[in-house]
Parts: C-alpha cells; structure tokens; sequence
C-alpha cells in the first residue's frame, strides 16, 4: 500500500433519498429507478432533494432489461426488442432468438444503449446458427438451439427498423455499453464464462459498424472526452481478478487511446492494499473528467471485511486517497457532476468531494 493510497479524503454528504432499487442517471436533468416490474423516472433536481414522487411509472416485464428513452423506455427481453410508450403501449417491436444460457428463464445480459442524439439505439442479440457457420454455443433445451456468434445491431429508435449490424466474437452472459458524448464511438464489453471480457471500440459508419480496436481481461468504465491527441477519444477499463488462467491475479485500471493497440496508461490497484492476495476489488466509476472512484474489499486478519472506496485522476490513473465517509457506504452510482450515490439497505445517499 502506498501512502498516497491512504490520504484521507473527506465526502461531503450532499443527502439521503429513502428509496430501493437501481438507479441510472439520464439525460435531461432525469433520473430513473428500477425496482421489481416497474422503471420509476424522475426529475433529478427533485429526487436528489428526498422527493420520490416520479414523472412516470413504466411497466417491466420480467427477467427484461431497460434503458429510459424520451417519454418512454427501450425493453430488451427474452426473445424481443420494444420501444414503449409511458402509457405502456408497444410502439415497435424486433423479435430474435431467444438468449441462450437458462431454459426456463432466458434474459438478456444487458440493456439497450441510446446514442446521444436519441435517434438510435444499439441492443446485443444472440443469433442462431444457419448453413456452415461455426455452432459456439449449444443449448441442450428443449427446445435444442445451436448458437453462433451474437449480433450487434444499431436501430432506428423511431421504427425499431435495423439501420447496421455486424457479429460480435463470441456470446455474452453479461454486456455493457457505453456512447462516447459526441456518439462518435461506441465502446462494447460482453463477459463470457470462462473467457472473461472482451471489449471493443465500435465506430458507426455510412457503411456499417467497423470495429476501431479493443482489448480483452477489461470491461468498459466510460469515455473520457480527449486522449493525449485533441479530437481522439480515451477509454477507461476495468480488470479484476478472474482467476481464468495461470498468473490471473491481477486488478487494473487502464485507460486507451482508440488508435492503439497497447494502453496508454496502466495502474496495479494492488498498491491500494495491504495484502494483495486475499483483497480484492469490485467497481470503478468515472465522476467526472478528472477523477475514477475505484471500490474494494479489504480483509484485516481477524477482523470482518471492510469496504473501502479510493480515488484516482481519471487521466493518470494515480491513487489520491481514500475516501473517509460519515457512515456505511455501498454500491456507487455516479452522476457525471462530480457527485455520486451509494446504497444502504433502504436509502440512497449523495456525495460530493470536499
């Protein structure tokens, strides 16, 4: 552990929000909250004040997964794609084959992605094999299905009509995705059992969907405007220890610029620690430009667990210290503004930095 890792870094506790489920923040000063078969959607100024009175409620069918658009919402679910209105009627709907992994309850590994103009959306499907293409996933049913590479689709979010595809490597069991803020880039990562992530950077084109670069072992954190180069974009990435293969024991932050093959910058997060082999790391989330909040678990011998929250520049990938809070702190959901929330069991509280 270095001394810098352990420089106290007092939050400012901004308010608490006595609520349940998961929260997204959205564009347009909004906020949504997912709990059970509903997508709650908010004024953020309002909300952020302890008002949990929504604009709208949107039903959810179950084991779906949904991402706010407009006045109503993009629903990724077993075997289909809809945009629905706030009322809950379907506007357009894209069927495809059902997600591969569990029988009884198929679900997709992620939700739509909504590119910053609005006007599209980019979903992951799975895709059954046909002719001579390679089955990469069989499923043993019933019904039985053979599985070849997942599709990657960008829609008209107006229609649902697909505007560009193209076939990702592999199939995933969990994705993110990420627009760049000007919806130049889109940044993919798909987790795959045994394979780890694989990520990439995905330009739309006139002419299709051109993969720029990636990496592998890292999910997607967020863009960060300018790389080193004004104009290029820089990715921000994330590894944990997976355990996958010989010397897997490594935690990462890296960040990328989109035109290389090797990270520009790198940083061992076993520096945040006093025992590398037993700590461990789960989260790391961009605030704003300048700074990543990186979340762990630390096990002092003898003692229970300890979740400790770190920060670092979000261009160097330097520790700055460790974030010291008046009470428990969960699960981080950033805001974009510098400010952040963390879960307890039944509040959400908002932070800022000193």
């Amino acid at each position: 552990m270095t001394e810098t890792a352990e420089t106290p870094i007092d939050a400012a506790l901004l308010g608490t929000v006595r609520t349940t489920g998961t929260v997204t923040p959205l564009t347009g000063e909004r906020i949504a909250v997912e709990n059970d078969d509903r997508l709650h959607i908010h004024d953020a100024r309002t909300f952020l004040t302890g008002a949990t009175s929504p604009l709208r409620t949107l039903p959810l069918p179950p084991h779906s997964a949904a991402t706010a658009h407009d006045n109503g919402a993009i629903i990724a679910e077993a075997a289909r794609i809809r945009r629905i209105a706030d009322d809950g009627t379907t506007l357009w709907e894209l069927p495809h084959a059902p997600w591969h992994g569990s029988r009884y309850d198929p679900r997709p590994p992620g939700p739509p992605a909504v590119h910053p103009s609005g006007a599209l959306i980019s979903a992951l499907v799975p895709t059954l094999t046909t002719g001579d293409q390679t089955t990469v996933h069989r499923h043993p049913g019933p019904p039985r299905l053979d599985y070849t590479c997942d599709t990657l689709l960008l829609l008209d979010a107006a229609t649902g009509r697909i505007e560009a595809q193209r076939p990702i490597s592999g199939i995933a069991s969990v994705a993110t995705q990420r627009w760049h803020p000007d919806g130049s880039l889109l940044a993919l990562s798909r987790w795959t059992a045994w394979y780890s992530w694989s990520s990439y950077w995905i330009e739309p084109r006139h002419d299709g969907l051109h993969i720029r670069g990636g990496t592998t072992m890292r999910e997607v954190i967020d863009f960060l405007p300018t790389g080193t180069t004004p104009g290029t974009p820089r990715v921000l990435t994330f590894r944990r220890a997976e355990h996958i293969a010989a010397n897997d024991d490594r935690n990462e932050l890296a960040s990328h610029e989109v035109t290389a093959d090797e990270p520009t910058a790198l940083r061992d997060l076993t520096e945040l620690t006093d025992d590398p082999a037993a700590d461990e790391f789960d989260g790391a989330f961009l605030l704003d430009d300048r700074h990543l909040l990186v979340t762990g678990r630390i096990y002092p011998p003898g003692r229970p667990a300890v979740t400790r929250h770190w920060l670092c520049d979000a261009r160097t990938l330097q520790p700055l210290g460790r974030i010291r809070y008046p009470r428990p702190a969960g699960w981080v959901t950033p805001l974009g503004d510098g400010t952040w929330l963390t879960r307890s069991p039944d509040a959400l509280h908002h932070w800022s930095l000193p």
